[in-house]
């Protein structure tokens, strides 16, 4: 590589992190944000769906918690099978057709005839939602500059606030408008399909991202040409080959033609290398963490409000619960993505965990906290407020920070992963451990889980506010410094 060339690879990544935000930040955000408010909505709606489909299909306990769960274990797949495949043929190659897959297990759930069936395909549903979180945070970031990058990514995520409305908001219009339960299932499902639809084109015409083709491929010129796109500046190299260090504006021919055709060699690095081994078990474990409090509190709240109101109708338990997400979660999303450039992802996440675990574990150990409702919903959404404004923001932002180029979807998908096997468990044993131990000892459970997550995060994660990409994720396109480069394929 020449030193235009490598100038003018520099330039480009640093007309990426410089850029102000633009329409290209925002377009990316929307067709990433709306496949995010889909994984919401399908993800947790299902709750709603066993509960009324328990009497009409006489489900037992063993089938009510693998419907409610089976979709978060097929996201592991999804997510693994995502991850690897964007390193290997590019983002652009695979971005899609995750949300085709949620789009076709939307609507074939909506018309299963029996359990059989809609487990099959909630399965097909797991599998979209798994490759959903593995590629719209690496998109959105190497996308993103420097300035806004965390913001840009939690706003992706933040859409899942208002994906975990939606359900309890349809489900309570429906029910209250008299449908047959027969019917309302269906269509609680089958809406699903409907922004995943939406997002299918924009999603296959994204462009390839530059740091791909450069980190990757290896490819100055198509580098350069796609952050031109996305920041409206070209990366100026001057005839000689040494760069300007400005930028030139989109169209200008100044600079560009020594790097036409022209390829790097790109390096490869390993998951197992140092530091990423300690990075991927500090995003994979406290998403691991997480989504055990996160989901099995979410995706069982009509089992958990039920044990705390046993009275109550099931019309009531979920408004009660959209109130809890409307009036706590969705304010905690936004109030991470406002702060996540100013405070640090690292700071949101660990006090995010502990106030976790002082809210769960008031719960547990003050008598009859778990049997007063209004006590109980006061403490239950100020956990839900800084699972938002805390873990469950930072834990999807992380991955895609701090993992070089040639791994990241690896990273990113096997941290995802991890948080969706959490989520799988936390879904699936809820509902026992709600009949077993019941309301308090399950929250015991959760306030050592937050625990363990809080003590991960401060030993295991660096803090990537601030720094560009390649900084925040210890790469060099140069040489690999204390990083050994690796010929062979790309991942672990």
């Amino acid at each position: 590589m020449t030193t235009g060339q490598r100038n003018s690879s520099h330039l480009a990544y640093k007309s990426l992190d410089d850029a102000p935000l633009n329409s290209k930040h925002w377009l990316t955000v929307i067709t990433a944000g709306m496949g995010f408010f889909t994984d919401a909505y399908d993800l947790f709606i299902i709750g709603t769906v066993t509960a009324i489909l328990t009497p009409i299909w006489h489900l037992s306990t063993a089938q009510l918690s693998l419907l409610n769960s089976i979709s978060l274990i097929a996201a592991v797949v999804g997510a693994l099978t995502f991850g690897k495949l964007m390193d290997i043929f590019g983002r652009k190659a695979v971005y899609g057709i995750e949300v085709m897959l949620l789009v076709l297990g939307a609507v074939a759930s909506a018309f299963s005839p029996n359990f059989a069936v809609l487990f099959a395909f909630r399965v097909l549903v797991g599998i979209g939602v798994g490759g959903d979180y593995a590629t719209s945070a690496v998109i959105t970031s190497e996308y993103a500059n420097r300035k806004n990058r965390g913001r840009l990514v939690g706003t992706v995520f933040a859409m899942q606030g208002f994906g975990l409305l939606a359900g309890p908001a349809v489900a309570a219009i429906l029910l209250g408008a008299g449908m047959s339960h027969a019917l309302a299932w269906r269509l609680m499902l089958g809406l699903g399909a409907i922004p995943a639809a939406s997002v299918i084109y924009l999603r296959r015409k994204i462009k390839e991202t530059p740091r791909y083709t450069l980190a990757v491929k290896g490819d100055v010129a198509t580098t350069i040409e796609t952050a031109a796109w996305v920041t409206g500046a070209t990366p100026a190299v001057q005839a000689n080959g040494l760069a300007t260090g400005s930028l030139a504006k989109q169209g200008s021919s100044n600079g560009t033609s020594e790097s036409r055709g022209a390829t790097i060699r790109p390096l490869r690095y390993r998951l197992t290398d140092s530091p990423f081994l300690l990075r991927l078990l500090g995003t994979a474990g406290t998403w691991f963490l997480m989504d055990i409090a996160f989901y099995g509190n979410s995706v069982s709240s009509p089992l958990i409000l039920k044990a705390l109101q046993p009275k109550a109708t099931l019309l009531d338990n979920i408004l009660i619960a959209g109130a809890i997400f409307a009036v706590f979660a969705v304010p905690g999303y936004w109030v991470a993505v406002w702060l996540m450039d100013k405070i640090g992802r690292k700071r949101i996440q660990w006090q995010g965990f502990l106030v976790m675990a002082l809210a769960f574990g008031a719960i547990a150990v003050i008598p009859g906290m778990a049997k007063n409702p209004w006590a109980f919903l006061l403490v239950f959404g100020i956990s839900y407020f800084f699972i938002e404004f805390g873990p469950n923001e930072t834990t999807f932002v992380f991955p895609s920070e701090v993992f070089p180029t040639s791994i990241r979807g690896a990273g990113d998908g096997i941290s995802a992963a991890g948080g969706k096997t959490g989520a799988f468990l936390g879904a699936l044993f809820v509902p026992t451990l709600l009949k077993t131990i019941h309301l308090s000892g399950t929250m015991g459970i959760m306030a050592a889980v937050s625990v363990i997550g809080f003590l991960l995060t401060v030993v295991a994660l660096p803090e990537p506010r601030g720094r560009s990409l390649e900084e925040a994720s210890a790469e060099t396109i140069e040489s690999p410094g204390s990083v050994e480069p690796h010929p062979q394929a790309v991942g672990s």
